[in-house]
């Protein structure tokens, strides 16, 4: 699999010759400003929830790919007033085979509501599972117990978890969350974008270090193979 990162907490994955993007946020982050929207290659897009730092570029990505987006019920009907069609909606618990390999829904502990104010159901994270690996995209959220399911039902390679703090989990939570899910290769997001949420890069490593695992701060527009 390569991943690019794209800023925040949009990364493009792709795994058996598909290209995955999660939580279109390019745009508007200027930390991003060198990535052009018309450079992303898009065949699904995959939206953990409605807050406007993972969907300001729902609309115009999907409009310029044709991808199929997967998201909550509410989000899908949210887009179709947009014109966007090719949507799979989903919900938490369920799990839908593509052709690139499985999408399974889980528990997201934190709020959901689009850009216009639109009610966006609840937020969610993503087990992806492929004949090229697995792993968790765990969207904006606290740390949760449901977390321990992962690991106890679901084998992970790698793992997306946010360590910003404030709005989400922080990097002291997130190296628990290691432990819940039996994963110790994460790849950071969800830092760094907005004062709010600024931390020790350094500091975060030494943690994750001290604690056994590895933490991944990728720079915005770095691809890496795993």
């Amino acid at each position: 699999m390569k991943i690019t990162y794209y800023g925040h907490s949009c990364f493009g994955v792709e795994i058996n010759g598909k290209h995955l993007v999660f939580d279109p946020f390019i745009t508007p982050n200027e930390l991003a400003s060198g990535i052009r929207l018309s450079d992303v290659k898009a065949d699904y897009i995959l939206v953990s929830h409605g807050h406007e730092d993972h969907v300001a570029d729902l609309v115009a990505l999907a409009k310029l790919t044709g991808a199929k987006v997967i998201c909550s019920w509410e989000i899908f009907v949210w887009l179709g007033k947009q014109g966007i069609s090719n949507v799979h909606p989903m919900n938490t618990g369920g799990k839908v085979k593509f052709d690139f390999g499985n999408v399974k829904c889980v528990v997201a502990q934190h709020s959901s509501s689009l850009p216009d104010g639109t009610y966006a159901g609840n937020p969610m994270g993503f087990v992806v599972e492929s004949s090229e690996g697995s792993f968790y995209y765990a969207g904006d959220t606290a740390l949760t117990y449901d977390m321990k399911l992962i690991g106890e039902y679901r084998k992970i390679n790698f793992a997306f978890l946010p360590i910003g703090d404030n709005f989400t989990m922080g990097v002291d939570n997130a190296i628990i969350a290691c432990d819940f899910i039996k994963c110790g290769d994460i790849i950071g997001m969800h830092y760094d974008t907005f004062g709010f949420i600024k931390i020790d890069q350094k500091e975060a490593i030494e943690k994750f270090e001290k604690a056994g695992y590895r933490l991944n701060l990728l720079t915005i527009g770095q691809t890496i193979e795993k």
